[in-house]
């Protein structure tokens, strides 16, 4: 796949973005959000090829590959990307646009979608759970918990010297590499090295994790249940895309229980032969899958 040209775009939230663009501004903007622990690369294959006929825009994230690395939890709090995202659009000149995002870069696009009607017309989603149903799912699910207590180890602040004590490369193949087809990953290995070796990066990819306010009880806890699990939370009025790899043994198909009644203008689109990172796992089908349901909502 090719290698994009990025533009360092400074943004009043203090940070500056490395921004993968392509395409005509004149066509309908596109915005998508990668996750953990990727970049804008994770949209590589959809990048080349919505760009024939869209506006497309994908920024590397905070704390990620060669954007800035705020120092601070505090500055990874979900709030914060989402100031980003808003703060970019306006330096491009973007009023409304459909935003794309995959794990945490979909975690997010649900919060943006709730906070921001005006600005975001389409909502696209991939394997990224709404953020009630994987809270509640958390202390409801106990496979849905078990499969999530790699947080933890992730908020835990030796972390970063455990990768260090291995070396990136080794964290690369005796960890990351379990998570998806090593055959697919292999042409990516230098990319991921060489982004996961900037200064502060693997701090400030983890700093996502310890930012957020979302509970993680330990297998076995029986801790209180936050009332706000069982009281009301508002829809998502946008048109929504949801593409699911059945696979996922991260975020378990529970997270799609009960979406419809969230999400009231739903689409749901499962890839059965695809893992969580199913954009580059499966790029033809997740592909098709924008491309067909934006041609029916007039893109």
């Amino acid at each position: 796949m090719p290698d994009f040209n990025l533009t360092r775009i400074p943004l009043p939230t203090g940070v500056e973005l490395d921004v993968a663009i392509a395409g005509d501004s004149a066509n309908p903007p596109l915005i998508f959000l990668h996750g953990f622990p990727e970049s804008h690369r994770t949209w590589r294959h959809q990048i080349a090829d919505l760009s024939r006929d869209f506006y497309v825009v994908a920024p590397d994230q905070r704390g990620f590959a060669r954007s800035s690395k705020p120092e601070g939890i505090e500055n990874y709090s979900p709030d914060k990307p989402v100031g980003d995202l808003i703060a970019l659009a306006d330096h491009l000149g973007i009023g409304e646009f459909t935003l794309v995002g995959h794990d945490w870069g979909g975690a997010i696009s649900w919060m943006a979608a709730l906070q921001h009607p005006g600005r975001i017309k389409r909502l696209i989603i991939v394997n990224a759970p709404h953020p009630l149903i994987f809270q509640r799912s958390l202390y409801d699910d106990a496979d849905q918990r078990a499969a999530s207590q790699y947080m933890t180890a992730f908020r835990n602040p030796g972390f970063e010297k455990f990768v260090d004590g291995m070396g990136i490369p080794a964290f690369f193949d005796t960890s990351f590499s379990k998570h998806a087809d090593p055959a697919l990953l292999a042409p990516e290995r230098d990319a991921y090295i060489e982004e996961w070796s900037q200064p502060g990066a693997m701090t400030g990819m983890l700093n996502w994790y310890r930012g957020s306010a979302v509970v993680v009880p330990a297998s076995g806890e029986t801790p209180d249940r936050p009332a706000w699990l069982d009281g009301p939370f508002p829809p998502v009025t946008q048109p929504t895309l949801v593409i699911w790899g059945m696979k996922d043994s991260a975020l378990l198909p529970v997270q799609l229980e009960g979406l419809d009644t969230l999400v009231p203008d739903l689409t749901l689109v499962k890839i059965q032969d695809a893992g969580h990172f199913v954009p580059w796992e499966r790029p033809e089908a997740v592909t098709k899958a924008i491309r067909d349901w934006l041609a029916k909502r007039g893109r």
